[in-house]
């Protein structure tokens, strides 16, 4: 078998191609590659190069939908701000039970800083930060104000910091 390296690209779909264009490019601030009309669909980069895309396409205005999720990249400062920045973007940012909330979750058993999000048409998005503790799979998913509040954060020996 070939061996997969990373993730190169991710679909969804939309109701409204004009309106995801906005959001993804400039709420999200994806840099649209290609736009297909007779397709009807919307191709962005993701990041720096050209190393990963997401790729948009109108399926209409059916009620048979399947909403997906799709986690971002983010730094641990970008993650910690997005809340407010979403907030002033008119999107409501959402904790891992999907409240609304003003401060990211930790995710214990990776550890990942979340912040969780929705476009236009109902998909879940997410912006993820890595985080250098290890893994405290114990503690399940807290918001970050806990997390940091504990001193116990379990940093690793392992150079990792």
């Amino acid at each position: 078998m070939i061996a997969a390296q990373d993730l190169f690209e991710t679909h969804l779909t939309t109701t409204d191609l004009a309106k995801s264009i906005q959001f993804y490019r400039d709420l999200i601030g994806l840099r649209l590659a290609h736009l297909t009309t007779t397709r009807e669909a919307a191709f962005f980069w993701i990041g720096p190069g050209t190393n990963a895309m997401l790729g948009v396409w109108s399926a209409g205005a059916g009620p048979q939908r399947m909403l997906m999720h799709i986690a971002f990249r983010a730094s641990l400062q970008d993650v910690l701000a997005a809340p407010s920045t979403l907030t002033a973007a008119g999107i409501a940012p959402l904790d891992f039970d999907g409240v609304v909330t003003d401060e990211p979750v930790v995710l214990a058993w990776m550890p990942v800083a979340s912040i969780f999000f929705r476009d236009p048409d109902g998909h879940l998005l997410e912006y993820v930060a890595m985080l250098q503790e290890d893994p405290r799979p114990e503690r399940g998913v807290v918001r970050w104000s806990e997390w940091t509040s504990t001193g116990s954060l379990g940093r690793s020996d392992r150079g990792q910091r």
